[in-house]
């Protein structure tokens, strides 16, 4: 940038004064040398230039830059990238990971089983913790007491709520929140409330506009750019203490916070108003990780292979995995077993105006029972809102057990029990989880397994492989602790055939 001084009517750069030599730039000083007449003019006429003694060590000096420092900048280049790359790479060296649930009240487990850290706990103390940002992808909120029923279990939700308002005023963290556009049946008042507090930025995804259906299903918190959850609980008091729910914690790894931020900022660039799905999303928002290049995730003094996987396929840069392909590649790679258990399982495009079959999943675990000789094993959700052509879909898949020597596919429901207080609580009292483990990996995600949640609506899902064939079983890992976790609800008295 240059400015003009009226009082000279030169133009100069724009520097502080004190830096430049009374009435000559440096870069513009020219030396005199005496014509034949003896006259002062220039050398070389009008042109500025300087001594013709200068002309020797310039070419020398010059040499010198060629020949000697720029192979050493070039070096120097190389190593910084590198470094670059390997903190990209081994960014997660000093990472811990926690399988964090919800355990509805009432629903109680014998003494021996395991105990997970709660999701309450783990989202109060990610708030607390929290220095600079909290971002949260999530699809309504309904977390104060005063909201859906009078239930004195409400209380954990108000206090998160407490704790994100005084974060945003009182500590000056800054808190970006992306959410399903709100609706009358989710008028999403809480995030109202932060935002004329100050407390929050917010921006509403209108997915009719933006696909023409669908909504944004993800449940997932970034603090600090370094600091995660993912899992099923929403927004919402309820999914504190009514729902049981399933999420993993995962803390200090700031490559794959910056890889999950990636994904936020798809949200909230669609939550600007008149935003349109790009043709091509920016080079910026592009990934590294992912099914075919995991990141190398190292904690406990062990090394594993994670990506964050995501849906709609509209909604990926380039390098992101499409959700539905990594739950297929889970599912192809498993050796010995596949363990799922999700709210909803249904191959079906659900939402459309007519029931469209979609046996993307159902086929996959088919193949890996018949062809692989893996077991399967299915603990779906029962409750008052689950269809009745479910059923039917389920049943289809359980008869296929036996069907050929080493074939097996079994199918249990989960029923969260409920008291007559507990039954008035609306849309409560049910598994919401939506995980698969294999013999290999991990699976956490946000989605119901439906063909619509794959393909217009909004998820994302952590997978984490465990490279170790036949590691010790003494050695707990968190493919071990999501195995253990699915037996014990498998196992027990709330698990009942199909």
């Amino acid at each position: 940038m240059k400015v003009t001084l009226n009082t000279a009517s030169k133009t100069v750069p724009e520097t502080p004064t004190s830096l430049i030599p009374p009435e000559h730039d440096l870069w513009t000083q020219s030396y005199s040398l005496p014509d034949h007449d003896g006259s002062p003019d220039r050398w070389g006429g009008n042109n500025k230039w300087c001594r013709p003694s200068c002309i020797p060590i310039t070419i020398i000096c010059t040499l010198i830059f060629l020949v000697v420092l720029l192979p050493v900048l070039d070096h120097a280049a190389e190593r910084a990238l590198d470094q670059i790359n390997s903190h990209d790479n081994n960014a997660c060296n000093s990472c811990s990971l926690t399988l964090v649930e919800i355990i509805p009240e009432g629903l109680i487990f014998n003494e021996s089983s395991l105990v997970n850290p709660s999701t309450f706990d783990t989202w109060l103390n990610l708030i607390n913790n929290a220095q600079q940002s909290i971002d949260i992808a999530s699809l309504y909120w309904t977390l104060r007491q005063s909201e859906v029923y009078p239930d004195p279990s409400s209380i954990k939700g108000e206090k998160i709520f407490q704790a994100l308002l005084k974060a945003g005023t009182d500590r000056g963290v800054t808190i970006r929140i992306a959410q399903n556009a709100p609706s009358r049946n989710y008028p999403n008042v809480d995030t109202e409330f932060l935002v004329k507090r100050k407390a929050a930025q917010v921006r509403s995804l209108n997915f009719a506009k933006l696909l023409g259906s669908g909504v944004l299903h993800t449940k997932l918190w970034i603090v600090d750019r370094k600091h995660l959850y993912v899992g099923s609980a929403n927004m919402d008091w309820r999914s504190l203490t009514q729902v049981k729910e399933l999420g993993i914690g995962i803390f200090n790894c700031s490559s794959i916070g910056e890889d999950a931020l990636k994904i936020f900022e798809v949200y909230w660039s669609l939550g600007k108003n008149g935003s349109v799905v790009p043709d091509h999303w920016p080079a910026n928002l592009s990934t590294k990780f992912n099914l075919n290049s995991p990141l190398n995730m190292n904690y406990g003094n062990e090394s594993f292979q994670t990506y964050l996987s995501s849906s709609p396929l509209p909604f990926n840069p380039a390098g992101r995995t499409n959700d539905v392909d990594a739950l297929l590649n889970v599912i192809k790679h498993a050796e010995s077993f596949v363990y799922i258990a999700v709210m909803d399982y249904i191959p079906l495009m659900i939402y459309t105006p007519k029931p469209v079959f979609w046996s993307v999943i159902d086929d996959a675990l088919k193949k890996a029972a018949i062809e692989n000789q893996v077991k399967v094993k299915l603990l779906i959700s029962k409750w008052n809102h689950s269809r009745s052509a479910e059923d039917y879909f389920l049943k289809s898949l359980a008869d296929v057990n036996q069907a050929y020597p080493g074939v097996s596919i079994e199918v249990r429901r989960f029923i969260v029990p409920a008291d007559k207080n507990q039954r008035k609580i609306p849309f409560a009292r049910v598994n919401h989880n939506k995980y698969m483990v294999t013999d290999n990996t991990a699976f956490i995600g946000t989605s119901n397994w439906s063909g619509d949640y794959f393909t217009d609506t909004a998820g994302v899902s952590f997978v984490l492989h465990d490279p170790v064939f036949d590691r010790n079983a003494n050695h707990t890992t968190i493919r071990s602790e999501l195995q253990a976790l699915f037996e014990r609800d498998w196992n027990s008295e709330y698990s009942h055939p199909q």
